[in-house]
């Protein structure tokens, strides 16, 4: 998408005719930009380089402070770069900003000891990966929901989640991978620390998740995109498919890296994943909840995985 530029004839100098479809206002679509980078205080290095190459999006997050009863809602704007892959299909990377967070939390022992981590900027895709780009990536689409391509692609082992980062990066000449456990979680939280990224609850409202004792009524993921963003525009991030990490798992937090990076131990062979899928109950969707699968294990229909590309600071 490109940059809009006003030109002589399609700014609007305040008189009574309506403007011309598509015409940018002066200072419009550059001015909104440079706001947004203030709002996040990027230095004017980085402020310059993302409102040179980078779009924005408008959305709207909630708050929830009882089930479905909503107590505030916020209209936000983010940075993002869309990755293109042809044939209209696109990757939309999110921005986001460089800052520090508490990972975990004191209701699980895999999830202790609560640790500082101080993490990097980042760009993380905007949704799962879609069964449309993985079809657009690796050319096969091995999904058991399949009546819909905008919905995420599962039955994916990590494998498959790396062999798709590396031939994206090979398309794209730019380096992807899987979000580290720190990453995944700072981008989840965006800023809260409750047990969601919309309150202390959550509901069928917000997320797909199996909200019932017995059977999602549902019981199959949900395009992307359909349930309200988290604060810093990332959609899904709660249930719908659990998400590769590119952590190897650990049972606990003691050792773990406090600067963003992956905790790799190539002796293990497991791998963790996060957020839940629409199989599960809500305790599992939470912010810090984090679980694990052998490598080369089973196919099932409620793991995937969404891209991360690297620091534009690194």
């Amino acid at each position: 998408m490109s940059e809009l530029q006003p030109s002589k004839t399609d700014a609007i100098l305040g008189g009574q005719n309506p403007p011309p479809p598509n015409a940018a206002v002066l200072g419009g679509v550059l001015g909104a930009k440079r706001k947004l980078a203030r709002e996040l205080g990027l230095s004017d290095e980085l402020a310059h380089e993302l409102t040179q190459t980078h779009d924005i999006f408008s959305f709207e997050t909630v708050i929830i402070s009882d089930r479905d009863k909503i107590a505030i809602r916020s209209k936000k704007q983010a940075f993002y770069y869309p990755e293109k892959l042809g044939n209209d299909i696109t990757i939309d990377l999110v921005y986001i900003p460089a800052g520090s967070f508490m990972m975990g939390s004191d209701l699980e022992s895999d999830e202790q000891p609560i640790h500082q981590v101080n993490l990097k900027s980042f760009h993380i895709a905007k949704y799962p990966t879609t069964q449309a780009q993985y079809m657009a990536v690796m050319g096969n689409n091995p999904s058991g929901f399949t009546e819909d391509d905008r919905h995420p692609v599962e039955c994916v082992l990590w494998e498959d989640a790396m062999e798709f980062c590396q031939k994206l990066s090979n398309i794209t000449g730019t380096k992807y991978t899987l979000p580290s456990e720190s990453q995944w979680e700072y981008a989840c939280r965006a800023g809260t620390t409750t047990q969601f990224s919309y309150g202390e609850i959550i509901s069928m409202s917000l997320a797909n998740y199996d909200g019932y004792t017995y059977k999602n009524p549902l019981a199959k993921t949900t395009p992307v995109g359909k349930y309200p963003a988290n604060a810093w525009g990332v959609y899904d991030l709660h249930g719908n498919v659990c998400e590769w990490c590119l952590d190897n798992w650990h049972d606990d937090y003691r050792g773990a890296p406090t600067d963003g990076s992956a905790w790799i131990n190539e002796t293990l062979k497991e791998h963790s994943f996060r957020g839940g899928s629409w199989y599960y109950l809500a305790k599992y969707c939470r912010s810090s909840w984090r679980y694990h699968k052998l490598v080369g294990s089973f196919h099932n229909n409620n793991s995937g995985f969404r891209v991360l590309r690297a620091s534009t600071e690194d």
